[in-house]
């Protein structure tokens, strides 16, 4: 018998460029329903309480004071998701915070105990091993039909560096760069393909423009329990281009016009000082005076992804693409086509409505974040030492 859906009345803290992301899902879905905001900037406040009807508050506290609140989504700086995590728990609020769910363990340690003792549900995303085809070639690895998985190949070159910054998005003391925002989704991936625990990692980092001073590449080999391991590689300094690879289909499953290219560069150039940088950030972000509304519908689209990854399994590799799977078997080559998706980031909604509901325990749940921030912290201390860093949480 099928589930009657339930509607999941969402507040939001942050209304930045994460929840600029997740509000196409929300608009889109027609299980969420936006209730209440919260965003230090006025203009933000002005904007939600105009498009949405709802309340809007300056302090977090009065959010998860609301009763029309059932989930708290989290999409503030990265140094207050334990203070806002704690905060919803207390209030009774189910949890959905973004990545990275923490920049230290102490925190993720924190939030787990403060929604446990609540008895409320906490999911970390989104992140990319939502995205549909990498769930699929999960399944796919699962069914034991190519045997257990030996090596993950994963490479992403962007122009993520160059992109309009923050004075501390370029700090990675304070969660910038290209570990924390970027490794995150890497990570994550391959840890749900292997289906190994993760027991080593070896990581160097580039950090090569003193203009944009943390890391904006890195490289690291993951080992897994079961003899398995993961070669990862993010480039963000804005020039080759991997979505050649994928057909020209963007991070977030739109068609992506070649002739683009360098234009993230062209823009900085234009850009004066780190106050002029944010002041561009901010006006275009939700509320700002530059911020352009997404266009809501539900016609079919390519799934979101993180560039080109092969999994390699004892009798056959997997590609997962934007609209299926390339499935490489001992004696044939197949294409597995996925259905389009209607509403982007879907999977974010199924997961958090299966939990609160009580059908599913989350995957990408607090304890299984706090994972991915071991490894993204190990990398970090691994560049740091010249050394392999043995990992406990994953």
């Amino acid at each position: 018998m099928a589930r009657t859906p339930v509607q999941l009345r969402i507040g939001v803290v942050g209304l930045g460029r994460a929840f600029s992301l997740m509000l196409p899902t929300f608009l889109a879905d027609s299980r969420v329903r936006l209730v209440a905001a919260s965003d230090p900037r006025e203009a933000a406040r002005r904007q939600f309480a105009s498009d949405f009807d709802a309340p809007v508050y300056s302090d977090v506290a009065d959010l998860v004071a609301d009763e029309a609140v059932d989930v708290v989504y989290i999409a503030s700086p990265h140094q207050l998701h334990r203070q806002h995590t704690q905060l919803a728990a207390s209030a009774g609020r189910h949890v959905l915070v973004e990545k990275p769910m923490a920049l230290n363990l102490a925190d993720c340690h924190a939030m787990i105990q403060a929604c446990r003792e609540a008895k409320v549900q906490l999911l970390v995303g989104h992140c990319h091993s939502f995205d549909t085809p990498y769930l699929r070639a999960r399944d796919m690895i699962a069914s034991g039909r190519l045997g257990r998985v030996t090596m993950i190949q994963a490479q992403n070159y962007t122009d993520y560096l160059y992109r309009p910054r923050r004075p501390e998005e370029l700090v990675t003391a304070e969660g910038g760069g290209a570990v924390f925002s970027q490794a995150a989704h890497q990570v994550d991936i391959v840890r749900l393909l292997a289906m190994q625990r993760l027991v080593r990692v070896r990581a160097v980092l580039g950090n090569w423009d003193p203009r944009r001073p943390t890391e904006g590449a890195y490289s690291a080999l993951l080992w897994f329990d079961q003899g398995a391991y993961a070669s990862i590689s993010y480039n963000g300094y804005g020039h080759f281009d991997t979505d050649e690879w994928m057909g020209w289909v963007g991070e977030m499953g739109a068609p992506k016009d070649p002739k683009s290219y360098g234009e993230a560069r062209r823009r900085l150039l234009a850009i004066r000082s780190s106050e002029e940088e944010a002041h561009l950030k901010a006006a275009r972000t939700y509320g700002g005076a530059d911020y352009t509304p997404p266009r809501v519908s539900r016609e079919p689209r390519s799934f979101q992804h993180f560039g080109p990854i092969v999994v390699s399994c004892e009798h056959g590799d997997i590609r997962p693409m934007s609209d299926g799977l390339n499935v490489y078997a001992d004696q044939q080559h197949s294409f597995l086509p996925l259905e389009p998706a209607g509403v982007p980031r879907v999977e974010v909604i199924d997961e958090l409505e299966s939990a609160v509901t009580g059908h599913q325990p989350p995957v990408h749940s607090g304890e299984w974040a706090m994972g991915t921030t071991e490894v993204c912290l190990a990398m970090l201390e691994s560049h740091r030492t010249r050394q392999d860093i043995a990992l406990h949480h994953t």
